[in-house]
């Protein structure tokens, strides 16, 4: 398959400018192994808004604990965060909250 390059692409010196891309304007991956560990900490949020009466069916619901299984979801994101993003290299974790 052949990938056709717009002339602004091939004039930019992307590499210069932005870490995950070569001179070419290609994406790349960063070189860490040479970096030291650092301790580090990530928060995120979000707001979910739902009527009374499905909040209330939530705790009626057959097939379990629906934020149980939001909260288990979360912590599975955590742990694969690099195979979702894409160039994120993989980090280990100690700990996470939901």
């Amino acid at each position: 398959m052949a990938i056709s390059k717009s002339k602004s692409t091939k004039s930019r010196k992307i590499g210069t400018e932005l870490s995950h891309y070569d001179s070419a304007g290609r994406a790349t991956m960063v070189d860490v192994s040479d970096k030291t560990s650092t301790a580090r900490t990530a928060e995120a949020s979000a707001k979910v808004e739902m009527s009374p009466q499905v909040l209330a069916a939530l705790k009626r619901n057959p097939k379990g604990d629906p934020f149980e299984v939001a909260r288990i979801a979360g912590i599975m994101a955590a742990k694969r965060t690099s195979e979702l993003i894409p160039m994120c290299h993989p980090v280990n974790l100690s700990h996470v909250d939901i």
